[in-house]
C-alpha cells in the first residue's frame, strides 16, 4: 500500500513538474489537491491515524531503543573478541603483577 501511495505521489509530482499545461493545469491540480485533503472523511482518517501514532510511538521508541542497544552490543562484543589478544596481555601482566604480588607478602 505504501509502494502504491508513494508512487500515485510521485506520478502527480512528476505531472505537474513536466505538464506542458502551465500554471493553469497546476492549479486545477492543487485545488483539487486541496478540496481532497480538506475532506472531513480524509481529516477524520487522518486524525485516527495521528491518535494511532501518539499510542503506538512509546512502543516503537522501545523497540528502536532494544534494538539499537542490541546492535551496539553486538558490535561492541565483536570489538571485545578482536582487541581479545591485547586484552590477553593486560590480563597475563595483572596476574603477574598479583602473583609478585603474593610472593613479596609472603
Amino acid at each position: 500500500m505504501r509502494g502504491k501511495i508513494l508512487f500515485l505521489t510521485g506520478l502527480g509530482v512528476g505531472y505537474v513538474f513536466g505538464t506542458k499545461a502551465g500554471r493553469e493545469k497546476y492549479e486545477q491540480i492543487s485545488r483539487a489537491a486541496a478540496k481532497f485533503w480538506n475532506d472531513p472523511r480524509v481529516q477524520e482518517r487522518v486524525d485516527q491515524v495521528e491518535g494511532f501514532v501518539k499510542d503506538k510511538a512509546p512502543e516503537v521508541a522501545e523497540f528502536v531503543s532494544g534494538n539499537a542497544k542490541k546492535a551496539a552490543s553486538t558490535v561492541t562484543g565483536r570489538k571485545s573478541s578482536s582487541t581479545t589478544g591485547s586484552g590477553a596481555k593486560s590480563g597475563s601482566t595483572a596476574s603477574t603483577s598479583s602473583s609478585s604480588g603474593s610472593s613479596s607478602s609472603s
